[in-house]
């Protein structure tokens, strides 16, 4: 009887170990594969970013931390930025469709025409967007892209910013609309922007640059024959907007920019939302679509929930410049 139990032990020992032997290079080569991650799945976003800036920072740290709240060590990001060059989204783009991603991020337009063009079936969400129906060429746009593509737009009351600008100017005359004339949601701005303002009694002047490199010459002429210079939410304008202030501010030129990044970099005021929140919010449209909650051929564009008027205190003290009341300073580091 003795000698058995010894057998049976020894047996059940075997057997045990074996077995934990067999878990142990189950969960390794789940692990390797990147198909689980526990009792999950593990999801793979991919972001496309158009350019290094402090909106589309925001908006993309605010999407990563509501996914990583939600799925934890679950989610994986590849991030890539494209350095303000429109191809290069195209390239990372592609990268994310060969790689087989689970969801694809775009910030900026560029990003997401690249992506869209990239893929008719792995789910994209815009974000730092102004206008879809502008960036994607759908006439009439509702609202819904219908297709694999959804997002968050960072499109401020037009009509609320030409009335800002009357409520800091309402002696000035001449109001210069500056752009980039390769940012087509820039050109919908201030197009709208424009009608709103000459309904008001200002007359309007477009000044457009193709890019970075004419963009002071273009800044320098709409200084010299404008009271007043309106700057939409533009991403070039956003990465260089140190040219428009010493051209603009020395000229004693008040800028109004149509959001808070571009407003702390060269303006006197804007009325602006939270590109963190639009993260968060782009973020929880994210995980309605990988738990499968949602189908984002039926989502439509979500907007920023607020505004806030705000302004830019340096700026404003060089210019003489006093803010009326309900508006808030720009936080300085």
């Amino acid at each position: 009887m003795k000698m058995r139990w010894k057998a049976g032990a020894a047996l059940l020992a075997l057997t045990m170990a074996v077995g934990l032997a067999g878990c142990g290079n189950q969960s390794a080569q789940q692990t390797q594969s990147g198909t689980q991650q526990g009792d999950g799945k593990t999801y793979t976003v991919g972001i496309v970013q158009l350019t290094p800036h402090e909106a589309l920072d925001q908006a993309t740290q605010g999407f990563q931390d509501t996914l990583k709240e939600e799925f934890g060590e679950q989610v994986v990001f590849d991030y890539q930025n494209a350095a303000n060059d429109p191809a290069t989204c195209s390239t990372i783009a592609n990268g994310f469709v060969s790689a087989g991603v689970d969801l694809i991020m775009a910030n900026a337009s560029s990003a997401v025409q690249a992506a869209a063009s990239a893929t008719g079936t792995i789910p994209v969400l815009g974000t730092s967007v102004t206008e879809y129906g502008v960036a994607l060429g759908i006439e009439n746009f509702s609202g819904t892209v219908g297709t694999n593509v959804s997002g968050t737009s960072d499109l401020a009351p037009l009509d609320q910013q030409a009335a800002m600008i009357q409520e800091w100017c309402p002696d000035a005359k001449s109001v210069g609309l500056l752009f980039c004339s390769a940012e087509p949601n820039s050109q919908y701005q201030v197009d709208t922007v424009q009608a709103f303002l000459e309904k008001l009694g200002y007359t309007c002047t477009q000044y457009a640059f193709s890019d970075s490199n004419d963009m002071a010459a273009v800044t320098q002429t709409a200084a010299d024959n404008s009271d007043v210079i309106y700057v939409p939410t533009d991403n070039t304008v956003a990465s260089n907007a140190s040219i428009v202030d010493n051209i603009c501010r020395p000229a004693k030129i008040p800028v109004f920019a149509g959001e808070q990044g571009i407003c702390a970099g060269c303006g006197v005021a804007t009325l602006s939302i939270s590109y963190y929140d639009l993260g968060v919010t782009t973020g929880q449209m994210a995980i309605k679509i990988l738990k499968g909650e949602a189908d984002i051929s039926q989502m439509p564009i979500e907007y920023a929930p607020q505004f806030t008027k705000m302004y830019n205190q340096a700026i404003c003290d060089d210019l003489g410049l006093t803010p009326p009341e309900g508006y808030t300073p720009i936080p300085t580091e």
